[in-house]
């Protein structure tokens, strides 16, 4: 998959254009695009399960994957629509698109506890393996897993900040490093130049969050 087909509109709003559609947490979405064929929510928070936003991205078979201790939620608003709901270290394939469950959650805050069994998600789409790491700390649990291109939370206070998100990527060790969860609801416009400085050079860093 081409880093080009990645885009990020706010905050943690996520477009993976492939064969596939594929949005996550889409958010203060403003196209009415309609053209999503599988979207991935991580938790339910406004900023991440914002039904204005689905109306715009979302058609009449969209499939919706999200943490099954959310999927009441997720099912209602998607109505007849197909919504799967996956916990930590389950996996589904969609359209062609392999979607594996991780945990993502807070060590020590209290905003995104590891019992709510929230998500990040891995993808393999067109030959590339997107991670998409939701509302996380630095998870040593996570830094086995085997991406090319990560996508983390680095506006601090609910998630990593940048710092840390720089140390959980070069554990990680990605091709490319995508920084985002900053400098709107939360964090400093400056967070994705820190991370971009902290990552090992030998990961590209590309920017997609312009704030």
């Amino acid at each position: 998959m081409n880093i080009s087909n990645i885009t990020i509109n706010s905050h943690s709003s996520v477009k993976l254009a492939g064969s596939a559609v594929v949005y996550s947490d889409p958010f203060q979405v403003t196209d009415a695009s309609h053209d999503a064929d599988l979207v991935l929510i991580t938790h339910d928070h406004y900023d991440h399960f914002d039904p204005e936003s689905l109306d715009k991205v979302c058609k009449d078979d969209t499939a919706f994957v999200a943490p099954a201790t959310c999927i009441d939620e997720v099912q209602g608003y998607a109505g007849d629509r197909q919504a799967i709901g996956l916990a930590p270290g389950q996996q589904v394939l969609i359209d062609g698109v392999r979607i594996q469950a991780v945990p993502a959650y807070n060590k020590t805050k209290a905003f995104h506890p590891k019992a709510n069994a929230w998500l990040g998600y891995v993808l393999d789409l067109d030959g590339t393996t997107i991670y998409i790491a939701g509302d996380t700390d630095n998870l040593k649990e996570n830094t086995a897993i085997d991406a090319d291109v990560a996508l983390v939370p680095v506006g601090g206070t609910y998630t990593m900040d940048a710092k840390e998100a720089a140390d959980f990527v070069n554990a990680l060790n990605p091709k490319v490093a995508i920084p985002m969860h900053y400098g709107a609801i939360v964090g400093n416009p400056t967070d994705g130049d820190l991370f971009e400085d902290l990552v090992n050079k030998r990961i590209t860093v590309v920017r997609k969050l312009f704030v």
